[in-house]
């Protein structure tokens, strides 16, 4: 099965003396970014995080962010007095700038506010244990992590169906731009003929085996099977990858282009109206395609 880059999940937990809310998300990107905003004072937490993010995250760049408090059953919390009297300070010196120059009165400030603020209240976590805490964390983390893999494989599921679609209509594409290009051989024949009859008829001394030559070479140019000869091999190998599963994205985008590459000759080789259509369709959906893809892990 195929996952998306893209998730989210969240999740609050709580243990004896602590609370804390996850928040989890992941967008589209080339390789893989994990970027985590965690409290630097639970040790060993982000090499947990990390080792638990690895087997299941491929591709996209993924966001985690956690906040943690100490409940009022937990003790009280101490305050940095010299930090306090410079963080009121900076608080009163915005309000008395904003109302004084700009007359704009900001909202008032609360004490849960000022408190939450790291640089005043920082928790003292270096002395007492957070083992229990670290467990606790771990413990919901696989929790928030299953919630936003099976995010990702629903919407992999999803896009699986729209991929599995678009290349039943190339393949459907391919098989008409086979049957068009055999339908155009016996005019294209025809048409080779006469040109060698008007060209022997109009040229004394012409060597007719070197004009023969030239135009099977002109016939040899037009003829567009190995096209769709890859262009089937291409369907094949896109529906093994998608059978295959895991994070398969980066094969499939290798492999829009070379559909893309393909339908690009084929449209220049057409010479043939239905041809150049049928050409045109494919690189459509094609294109298409390859927006799909990049959602893909």
């Amino acid at each position: 099965m195929i996952k998306s880059m893209t998730g989210f999940a969240s999740r609050t937990g709580a243990t004896p003396g602590w609370s804390w809310a996850w928040e989890l998300r992941a967008v589209n990107a080339r390789g893989h970014d994990l970027r985590l905003r965690l409290p630097d004072w639970v040790e060993g937490l982000e090499s947990a995080v990390r080792a638990a993010f690895k087997p299941v995250v491929a591709r996209g760049n993924v966001t985690l962010n956690l906040r943690v408090q100490r409940d009022a059953a937990g003790g009280a919390t101490q305050v940095d007095p010299v930090a306090l009297h410079q963080v009121l300070a900076a608080i009163k010196q915005i309000e008395d700038t904003a109302l004084g120059d700009h007359d704009l009165e900001l909202a008032q400030t609360s004490a849960g506010e000022i408190l939450s603020l790291r640089a005043i209240s920082e928790p003292v976590a270096v002395a007492q244990d957070v083992g229990p805490l670290l467990a606790a964390l771990k413990r919901d983390l696989a929790g928030l992590i299953e919630d936003f893999d099976a995010m990702r494989r629903a919407e992999g599921a999803a896009l699986a169906e729209v991929l599995t679609r678009q290349i039943d209509q190339i393949e459907d594409l391919t098989r008409q731009a086979g049957e068009q290009a055999r339908a155009r051989q016996a005019k294209t024949a025809k048409s080779l003929r006469e040109a060698l009859a008007r060209v022997l008829e109009n040229a004394d001394g012409a060597d007719a085996d070197r004009v023969a030559q030239e135009l099977a070479l002109i016939a040899v140019k037009a003829d567009v099977t190995e096209e769709i000869d890859r262009l089937n091999a291409h369907v094949g190998a896109a529906r093994d990858l998608l059978a295959a599963g895991g994070a398969v994205g980066r094969k499939l985008d290798f492999l829009t282009q070379e559909f893309n590459r393909e339908a690009n000759t084929l449209c220049s080789k057409a010479q043939y109206s239905e041809l150049t259509k049928i050409g045109l369709d494919l690189k459509a959906v094609i294109d298409q395609m390859r927006e799909q893809v990049q959602n893909v892990e």
